[in-house]
């Protein structure tokens, strides 16, 4: 038995308990998830969850969401108001007790308040914007009146009163967060807006209302607030997600024309799915439980999977298209191309992990299942046509899966007899431990070159790549494992692709992009990008891949040397030490030793703040103990990781900027071109 050196003791006074809504602001990413932009808008998704849940219910038809100046956000609904009689057991104002109240709701008890299926019931409620905010006010329309109550930083300043009539119904919510728990309050109106456009798809019939009333210097600082229709936007979709199949296949050729479409329940839970085919090589599927977006799927979208291999199987025997010899068509060759939307609604939803990614509920897999069997079937025997179409996009996809299967044996055995030595190419760490292995993407061999020498070769990969890869937006694997280049980075990797992609054999846990600060290097990671967001989309998921930042800048003041990673940062730089232009002597190349001492001491003699500044174009132009130091050494790197917030929006950029489509393109540049910042052609 080991004996402590020191006393210390553990009683009951060790004990701390949180009343109230401290414990919110003690661990406030317990609730929100974090403390950054994520966390700051989810306090606006949880209020107005609050408000769609009463449209849900049958209580609502309008929200409007304000931003206003000074970071304050309002949001209003038409339904049936917040209760603010007394409490029966609490002995206080129902509408305070929601307000100041972890997991207090109408939505909990055996009535449920009225709420058959709920989104806000697995939030954290508004109890927790409260807690989380400088100031909070209440406004009620309810029984012939409007009621009223402030908060400051969760604790009500005030009781409920009443300030006035009304014939109206409905709750408002205004709240100003508070800037000593996030690390920003500025809100961005691009994330808002596709937040709430997709929210008035899954909610048929309901209209939301955005405006924008932020002043000028506001808004100015929010990159994504677009100066067009005076930043006012109203959303209403009729048809719900059919709408939104086709929203999201707009830059898209469909496959049938006709977009499929159900909404039916059996017991409680009720289920809607829209679908559509397209000419495109990968799948688009979006699922939803109670309107919470769920990217990791689950059993409902287990259900929609089986019934649709096995319906479009079962058809294609029964029209005799495949015969008795032919082989059925697996899940992959009928998801081809497939854009599917599948939203359930349930009363009471099982998540697998806190982010609500997965729906865990056993009993919805045979609902969806058999719901979207029987109408699908419905739905190819009435559109023959579309039928046709979808039948022969799934024929194309098992033809290229084969030729596909074929590649990529290739390539494996290929793999297998050269060990995964890349002779010329893949300069490997000595390290076989994946989570402390890096794999950099270089561009260029002369790049390559100095990366290979400069780096850490215990744990750095280097892995250079000889001009533009292919686009893989346009092309299905076997084109792919025929690239020479993709195929060296797939083998590298080690998961294999397609079918066979297994993660748990990925060889590195960083992979890092290192391309040169111009266009043909921004558009050589972009193509990179696609790959990975396309074949390998779980390894941004998992936080694998990262983008390297190497400086733009250096500045030289006799042997010190300061290395500036933007035009920002330069600006900074320059203000900081009073710094005009004037005073510095800009280069492209790097000055030989003899021109710089000869100038420094010039500087002495003329102006005694003279610097000299390089502008790096290339990554080949620092030698490898500088490309250690600036863009390689862990110590001093600046790595930006890759992530996907929002799955449809990435899906549609990368349609219209990698895609066949000119058009969009073309209108996606002119509609940004102002907003691009130092664009090197």
């Amino acid at each position: 038995m080991v004996k402590s050196t020191t006393k210390s003791s553990y009683s009951a006074k060790n004990i701390q308990v949180l009343e109230g809504l401290q414990a919110v602001r003690k661990r406030p990413g317990m609730y929100i998830g974090s403390t950054g932009v994520e966390g700051l808008h989810h306090l606006i998704w949880e209020v107005i969850d609050n408000s769609i849940d009463e449209a849900m219910a049958g209580c609502c038809d309008t929200i409007s969401i304000r931003l206003l100046p000074n970071s304050w956000v309002e949001v209003t609904d038409n339904g049936r108001g917040i209760p603010v009689d007394m409490h029966p057991t609490k002995k206080i104002s129902a509408l305070q007790l929601v307000l100041s109240t972890l997991h207090a709701g109408g939505k909990f008890g055996e009535e449920g308040g009225g709420y058959k299926v709920s989104g806000g019931l697995h939030g954290v409620g508004v109890s927790v914007v409260n807690a989380l905010s400088v100031h909070l006010k209440a406004t009620v329309h309810r029984d012939g009146k409007i009621w009223e109550q402030d908060y400051e930083i969760g604790e009500p300043k005030n009781k409920v009163k009443a300030i006035g009539v009304s014939k109206k119904t409905g709750t408002t919510i205004a709240f100003q967060a508070d800037p000593t728990i996030f690390e920003t309050i500025e809100y961005e109106w691009k994330y808002i807006i596709d937040h709430l456009r997709q929210q008035a798809y899954l909610t048929k019939g309901i209209t939301l209302l955005i405006s924008d009333e932020r002043t000028a210097e506001e808004k100015d600082k929010d990159k994504t607030s677009l100066p067009f229709v005076n930043n006012q936007y109203k959303f209403h979709f009729e048809g719900g997600i059919a709408s939104y199949i086709k929203h999201i296949n707009k830059n898209r050729e469909p496959k049938n024309k006709n977009v499929f479409y159900t909404e039916k329940s059996e017991g409680d839970i009720s289920v809607e799915i829209a679908l559509q085919y397209t000419d495109e090589f990968s799948e688009s599927l979006y699922a939803f439980a109670n309107n919470i977006t769920n990217p990791e799927g689950g059993t409902h979208v287990s259900g929609f999977k089986t019934a649709l291999t096995r319906t479009l199987n079962n058809y294609a025997r029964t029209k005799n298209i495949l015969k008795e010899k032919d082989p059925n068509l697996t899940g992959d060759d009928v998801r081809e191309g497939l854009t599917a939307i599948i939203s359930v609604k349930i009363p009471e939803p099982q998540f697998e992990g806190q982010t609500k990614a997965k729906l865990g509920n056993t009993e919805v897999k045979t609902v969806v299942e058999n719901i979207f069997s029987e109408q699908f079937t419905i739905f190819l025997e009435e559109n023959p046509k579309d039928a046709e179409g979808i039948i022969g996009q799934c024929l194309l996809a098992a033809k290229a899966r084969q030729a596909a299967k074929m590649a990529r044996d290739t390539v494996l055995r290929k793999s297998a007899l050269e060990g995964f030595t890349l002779p010329g190419k893949l300069a490997d760490c000595s390290s076989r431990k994946a989570e402390l292995s890096e794999l950099y993407l270089v561009e260029g061999d002369s790049a390559g070159g100095s990366a290979k020498q400069g780096r850490d070769r215990h744990t750095q990969a280097i892995l250079p790549l000889r001009g533009k890869v292919l686009n893989v937006e346009r092309a299905r694997l076997d084109k792919i494992l025929a690239n020479n280049e993709l195929k060296s980075l797939i083998i590298a990797l080690g998961t294999n692709v397609g079918e066979m992609f297994d993660i748990e054999k990925l060889r590195y846990h960083k992979i890092i992009i290192m391309t040169d600060a111009d266009v043909d290097g921004s558009h050589i990671r972009t193509l990179l990008l696609t790959l990975f967001f396309r074949y390998f989309p779980d390894l941004i998921t998992r936080g694998f891949i990262y983008i390297a930042q190497p400086p733009l800048y250096s500045i030289k003041k006799g042997k010190d040397i300061t290395w500036i990673y933007n035009a920002e940062a330069l600006d900074k730089y320059k203000a900081k030490y009073d710094i005009n232009d004037s005073d510095l002597q800009v280069s492209e190349e790097e000055s030989d030793t003899e021109v710089e001492e000869i100038d420094e001491e010039k500087n002495k003699s003329t102006n005694p703040k003279k610097l000299n500044i390089q502008r790096y174009k290339g990554l080949g132009e620092m030698n490898p103990e500088q490309l250690w130091e600036t863009t390689m050494s862990p110590a001093n790197r600046v790595l930006k990781q890759v992530k996907i917030e929002d799955a449809e929006a990435a899906n549609q950029t990368f349609d219209i900027l990698m895609g066949a489509e000119v058009a969009p393109r073309k209108k996606f540049i002119q509609t940004h071109a102002k907003s691009v910042k130092n664009l090197d052609i």
